[in-house]
């Protein structure tokens, strides 16, 4: 059984905040309680998300560990994006492993890290068989492109094909691990296999970092419309400064080794672009709404 539902979107999330709740953490509770109920108990595999780490793992230049994990509100008011340790020392971002702890910053976020925690603590207390796969940014054909709070691949592409430039927050220089939906289907497949997947969670992306602008820019090209991202220069409450997979676990017990590189993914996505009539861009609408809630500064 594959538990795939949710609310995405994490400005939304936080002035959607019951709503968000219900639909998550509840449902997927009330999941978990039809299977208790159930005699036949058969193997979970649960959709967590990258997010329920908030911040990447980082390190200090000199490889110590760094005392502060979090950007404070004074900082990002002044738009000093890095993060910086407690004596001003800026720090480096490192790929994240599942042994980081979890310090989801947003609503979506935090719902997603009950999902996980509830399926496999419910699991091992009635024997469910249960695995959770921490998907980081999921990009390919099929994706919702008019839906604004839907992954920044698909934002973007909505935007480039209305002929606007993709909006950016911050200075799009934050960086992200951006892994193909082909090879998403193949880690479910897997951790629907693997015996040595139960009672664990993985990560699961590409295994590289690329910065948002990265994406914007090569995506343009790709479908053909070289427009220059506008930064915005604003930041949007729940959001993080970096944040890449470190997939070893995921290749050790699961066998999972990504086969879909980045261009490749694109180009396939502007294929099935060129077929689709033109999305509905609602990125606008959807920055006005976070302004609106005093949720961008």
């Amino acid at each position: 059984m594959y538990h795939l539902a949710a609310a995405v979107g994490v400005g939304q999330s936080m002035y959607e905040i019951a709503p968000y709740t219900a639909v998550n953490s509840l449902g997927t509770a009330n999941l978990l309680q039809a299977l208790v109920d159930r005699k036949q108990k058969p193997r979970l595999v649960v959709a967590s998300s990258m997010s329920i780490y908030g911040e990447g793992r980082y390190r200090r230049p000199d490889g110590a560990p760094p005392r502060t994990t979090t950007r404070t509100p004074g900082q990002l008011k002044r738009h000093a994006w890095e993060l910086a340790d407690a004596d001003g020392v800026e720090l480096i971002p490192e790929p994240t492993d599942e042994e980081k702890r979890l310090e989801p910053t947003s609503v979506y976020a935090l719902t997603k890290m009950d999902q996980e925690i509830m399926c496999l603590q419910v699991g091992g207390a009635y024997d469910i068989p249960a695995v959770a796969l921490r998907f980081f940014n999921i990009y390919g054909p099929r994706q919702a492109l008019s839906n604004p709070y839907t992954g920044v691949v698909a934002i973007f592409s909505a935007r480039l094909l209305n002929d606007q430039p993709p909006l950016i927050f911050e200075d799009g220089e934050q960086r992200r691990d951006f892994v193909s939906v082909h090879d998403i289907v193949q880690s479910l497949l897997l951790a629907g296999e693997r015996q040595e997947a139960v009672g664990e969670a993985f990560n699961i992306g590409s295994g590289r970092g690329v910065t948002v602008r990265e994406i914007a820019r090569t995506l343009g090209k790709v479908i053909g419309k070289e427009i220059t991202p506008e930064a915005t220069g604003r930041y949007r409450v729940g959001d993080i400064r970096h944040c890449t997979a470190d997939i070893t676990k995921a290749r050790d017990l699961l066998g999972y080794a990504p086969e879909v590189g980045l261009e490749e993914g694109m180009e396939e996505l502007v294929s099935w672009l060129a077929e689709e009539d033109r999305p509905e861009d609602r990125a606008e609408e959807h920055a006005a709404e976070l302004a609106a809630h005093g949720l961008t500064f």
